[in-house]
């Protein structure tokens, strides 16, 4: 969480931005996006050098080529015979306006494109940048302020991130792509992810779930830090990310990069409409929100997710997606509307019974329908299972989350202070503050699910419910509302001679108090 100058001077970018001609928050983002990565170029390089220089060797690797002071041969000068030298950040940053322009525009841009593109996760997403900054007078004052925003650690870079990605929420545009991040915590938080996990996300977007165990391992998992072999898978084999849209790509990456992952696999994939063959049973966790609520043709589909489910809906085809991915044992939590959960077409009661008789299906934590305002309002639920081929679901592990510790209006306002808000609030919250905020009872409760949970009975706010009660029917309904029972309180209504007696009570005390009152005046 960022606060006082850094929010500040990012907010007074933002606002550079929409004054200069770029109001679109999404492509804001993108050209924020195009200059961090610049500026990451220059620090490696310079680290680089430092690293040579202190041990008195070479340097191990060179991303802007090196000539006479900058300014040597041909093949040393960048597109158009500008010295590599210039399209340094640390260089062109103090150029005047005009010159700088010329450079980023003209040079920095087609040298990402035409030699950096081709290394490393995060280039790779570059191959078609373009700078669409429209003047020098804007690029130089964002060039400007973004020095002087001080992204010294992980923690602050990923924090500046993070909030830029909340104001692409907040402008009302492309929030879309954005689960909040204490609903990400909470499902991070239920699938408990070890060092040793393959996390994939088939429709990453922002890759903020990817982030989210990210920042898990690195606080309850220390010491994957200090071994090599564990370290290198975290940097390089541990993190997956799907998504068809080149701007998200970036995004992504470049949000997992700032979290200090170095090399995430971000590829551009159509998760639903490829042959997944290649990553078949490879994840052990999948966490998703994936997009819901639209409709593919046949045609566009992967023959084997219609062998799994015959549909058209996407929320069903990335379900039937995320138990293709999921090897044996593997884990998932995801975000389905609650049409999944009980509706009655033959694809829907077919992967609900997949999960039930074939899998594991370990639980459903209903959320409150403003948690996605104000871009939806539509109902919707974590599902949390295991792929195991076998069938091994035995009780199915219910929540109604009724807060989360937001208004759940359009304007999603604070309930509680900052410390007291999602699944592991800085300071335990009182039995009140639990009707603000449900999400630490809901961690604390699946804990207990395989024990104190299964005596609850199915008025509480959570409760487990046999596996033959959701197959009796055929159904396999999973809808909360289905199983929960209400508490009946008998109301007792007064019969004409109990009013009359009670008016004969009323009627003596007020002649007592009367009687009283005369005594006292007289």
């Amino acid at each position: 969480m960022i606060v006082g100058e850094i929010k500040s001077q990012i907010d007074s970018i933002w606002n550079d931005f929409w004054s200069g001609g770029l109001s679109n928050p999404l492509s804001v983002m993108e050209q924020i996006t195009y200059l961090l990565f610049i500026k990451r170029l220059d620090e490696l390089h310079s680290r680089e050098e430092a690293k040579a220089a202190t041990l008195k060797i070479p340097m191990e690797r060179r991303i802007f080529p090196e000539g006479r002071d900058g300014r040597g041969d041909d093949e040393m000068r960048a597109l158009g015979g500008r010295p590599y030298e210039d399209l340094r950040w640390s260089r062109f940053k103090l150029f005047e306006p005009k010159e700088m322009f010329e450079v980023v525009d003209e040079h920095v841009f087609p040298f990402i494109r035409e030699k950096i593109a081709a290394d490393g996760a995060m280039a790779k997403h570059m191959k078609d940048a373009r700078n669409a900054i429209p003047s020098a007078a804007l690029l130089a004052k964002v060039v400007d302020k973004l020095d002087k925003v001080k992204m010294d650690d992980r923690d602050t870079k990923g924090d500046v991130y993070e909030y830029m990605l909340g104001m692409i929420a907040s402008a009302g545009q492309n929030g879309q792509f954005r689960t909040p991040r204490h609903i990400i915590q909470l499902m991070v938080e239920l699938t408990e992810p070890t060092p040793r996990d393959i996390i994939c996300d088939p429709a990453a977007g922002t890759c903020g779930f990817l982030v989210g165990v990210g920042e898990f391992l690195r606080e309850k998992h220390p010491e994957l830090f200090r071994d090599p072999t564990l370290l290198k898978h975290f940097h390089e084999n541990a993190f997956h990310g799907f998504d068809f849209d080149p701007t998200m790509l970036r995004i992504g990456s470049m949000n997992m990069i700032l979290h200090g992952i170095e090399n995430p696999v971000i590829e551009a994939r159509d998760s639903l409409a490829e042959d997944i063959a290649t990553e078949k049973e490879r994840y052990s966790l999948i966490l998703a929100n994936p997009p819901f609520a639209g409709s593919l043709d046949y045609e566009q589909t992967a023959k084997d997710l219609q062998q799994t489910v015959k549909t058209r809906k996407t929320e069903l085809l990335f379900l039937a997606l995320f138990l293709r991915l999921m090897r044996t044992g593997g884990r998932a939590a995801v975000i389905v509307p609650d049409g999944v959960l009980f509706g009655s077409s033959t694809a829907h009661r077919a992967i609900r019974k997949l999960l039930v008789e074939e899998n594991k299906l370990d639980a459903v934590v209903s959320l409150p329908s403003g948690v996605f305002r104000p871009y939806a309002g539509v109902s919707t639920a974590i599902l949390i299972f295991t792929k195991t081929g076998v069938g091994g679901t035995d009780y199915v592990w219910f929540y109604d989350v009724r807060a989360d510790g937001l208004s759940l209006d359009d304007k999603r306002s604070d309930l509680l202070p900052k410390e007291k808000q999602g699944p592991t609030p800085e300071v335990e919250l009182s039995e009140r503050e639990h009707g603000s905020n449900n999400l630490p009872d809901v961690l604390r409760r699946w804990k207990e699910r395989n024990n104190a949970e299964r005596e609850r009975p199915r008025t509480a706010q959570s409760f487990c419910v046999q596996k033959e009660d959701i197959v009796k029917d055929g159904a396999y309904d999973l809808s909360l509302n289905r199983y929960k029972q209400e508490i009946h309180t008998e109301v007792r209504y007064d019969t004409p001679a109990d009013i009359i007696k009670k008016l004969k009570v009323l009627e003596s005390e007020i002649a007592d108090g009367l009687a009283r009152l005369e005594e006292m005046v007289g």
